[in-house]
Order: C-alpha cells, then sequence, then structure tokens
C-alpha cells in the first residue's frame, strides 16, 4: 500500500472515529457511569428511617444476601416471567402469520402500507394510555362487563383486576398488543431478505406453503427471531409500567402482578439507595445469563 493510499485511509477512520464520539460520550453519562454507581451501591448500607439518614455503610455482600434470602424476590420474578411468556407466545405466533403474508407475493394482498401503518400504531402509544384505556374497560362498571351482563354470559359483574389469572392476563395482552407491530416488521423484514429463488425451487419440487415455512422461511429465519426473543426477554424482566398503572403501583391482587421492576421502585422509592443497587445487578446478572442461554441454545440448534 502506498503512502498516498496510507493517509486516505487514516483519513477516513478518523471521520469514522469523529462520528462515533457522541454515542461514546452518551453512552457513558447515561449508561456507563449509572451501571457503575449502581454496582458501587450495592456494597452499602444507604438508607433514610425517618428524618434520619443510616450510612453509607460498606457492608459488602449483605444486600444481595438480603434480598437472594428473601422469598418475595423469587414470587416478583416469577410474576414477571408468568406475564412475559403469556405476552411473549401470541405476540411472536401473530407476528409470523402476518410476516408470512405480507411478505408472500403469490397472495396479493391489497392496500399493505395501511395495514402496516395500523398495526404498527400501537407500538406508538404510551403505556400509561394503555394501561388507563384497560383499566376503564375492564373494572367493574366498565364497558366490557355492561357488554357480557347484557348479553346474558354473567349476572354480576366480574373482577378482572381482582381475580389473578385475569389480572395476569390483561398485563400481557396489553405488552402483546403493544409490541406485536414491532415484531411484525422485523420479521417481515427478514422474510423479504430471504432468496426467492429457494421457494421457486420448493414450488417447483411439490412443496406445500407450509413446508415451505417450515423448511425454509423459519431455519432462515433464525437469527431474527434469536434477536426478537432476546430483546422481548430484557424488555419483559424490565416490564413496569403497565402493571404499575393498571394496579396502581400495589401489584394486586395479592401481588401477583407485581414485578422485579415494580420491586425495585418501592427500594428507591423509600431511598433505600443499597438494597435497590443489589436488586439491579442481580437483575443484570438474570438478563445476561438468558440472553446468551437463549443465543447458545439457538446457536446450538443452528449447528445441528
Amino acid at each position: 500500500m502506498t503512502s498516498t493510499r496510507r493517509g486516505k485511509v487514516v483519513s477516513y477512520n478518523k471521520w469514522g472515529y469523529i462520528f462515533l464520539i457522541p454515542f461514546v460520550v452518551v453512552y457513558l453519562l447515561f449508561s456507563f457511569v449509572p451501571l457503575v454507581s449502581t454496582i458501587y451501591n450495592s456494597f452499602f448500607e444507604n438508607y433514610r428511617s425517618g428524618l434520619t439518614q443510616i450510612g453509607p455503610t460498606f457492608i459488602g455482600l449483605e444486600n444481595f444476601k438480603t434480598i437472594l434470602t428473601s422469598g418475595e424476590v423469587w414470587v416478583y420474578a416469577k410474576n414477571t416471567m408468568i406475564m412475559w411468556i403469556l405476552g411473549f407466545i401470541p405476540q411472536i405466533l401473530i407476528s409470523l402469520l402476518l410476516g408470512a403474508w405480507f411478505s408472500d407475493p403469490s397472495l396479493r394482498l391489497g392496500c399493505q402500507g395501511f395495514f402496516k401503518t395500523v398495526i404498527y400504531l400501537p407500538n406508538l402509544i404510551m403505556a400509561s394510555a394503555f394501561a388507563m384505556l384497560f383499566f376503564t374497560l375492564f373494572s367493574d362498571g366498565g364497558p366490557i362487563n355492561s357488554l357480557l351482563m347484557q348479553m346474558g354470559f354473567i349476572s354480576t359483574p366480574f373482577k378482572f383486576l381482582s381475580n389473578v389469572w385475569s389480572a395476569r392476563f390483561l398485563v400481557a395482552t396489553m405488552n402483546c398488543l403493544m409490541w406485536f407491530g414491532n415484531t411484525t416488521i422485523l420479521l417481515m423484514a427478514g422474510m423479504m431478505g430471504i432468496d426467492t429463488s429457494l421457494f421457486e425451487a420448493a414450488r417447483v419440487d411439490g412443496a406445500t406453503s407450509t413446508q415451505v415455512f417450515f423448511k425454509i422461511t423459519l431455519p432462515l429465519l433464525r437469527p431474527i427471531l434469536v434477536y426478537v426473543m432476546i430483546t422481548s426477554l430484557i424488555g419483559g424482566l424490565q416490564m413496569f409500567d403497565v402493571p404499575q398503572i393498571l394496579t396502581k403501583g400495589s401489584g394486586d391482587p395479592m401481588r401477583s402482578t407485581m414485578t422485579l421492576i415494580m420491586y425495585l421502585n418501592k427500594h428507591l422509592f423509600s431511598k433505600n439507595y443499597g438494597l435497590g443497587g443489589a436488586l439491579s445487578v442481580i437483575l443484570f446478572v438474570i438478563t445476561g445469563i438468558l440472553s446468551l442461554l437463549v443465543f447458545k441454545l439457538s446457536s446450538r440448534n443452528e449447528s445441528n
């Protein structure tokens, strides 16, 4: 490589680093520094009791021991995973179905732009607005109960928000409705990137649409599916706004909709920064382990 070409490459690289500066600065200020601060606080006793400030006093791993030995954290972890699974399974199935329809040229669906926009719109609505809407619809004197009573399905209002599984299903339904449009767009983009000659060859060989989907589309879509599952898992572990607003922060009935982030919020609200930091670190580790597990299992299946 001549010195002139080497100089041009260095010049181009310089501009690349310059364009990366805003991202690095934002990452350091709003991600890295808070992460280090959270880990630091997790090793200290630091809370307020009335008007008295206790700490900060270094106590090592005592905060982690307190969190892990309390039965509450495991109950809230179970609640979080149940509501995530209830919302993710229909979300991925609906998104795969819609993605297959919209990306199949043989169906010749009309007004695709309109329907794609409508599908994605719930993703733009604030979670608080969604939660308030569902709270109004499914309250004891809400439209859903009135409609069911007029149709003769029930004689007295069903307490959707006072029943464990109905409350969980409402939270899961809201998360599904909010995110299935985004998942559909991602999966559809992956499907449209598959070489069409593979589908044509399969049809020439007499393969049905179902066989084409399961033997060609789904295996080639695996990287996008892994990405969707990992990001959805991270979002599920961070579930907060919908159950917080729907249950007014109580996690009722019987704390069955209390999530890990709602539990964390209670520690931060009471200014118990030591336990809050420890719980944040535990969530960070759990998220990393589960994401790595999903990635490894998917990579193993792909290699087989």
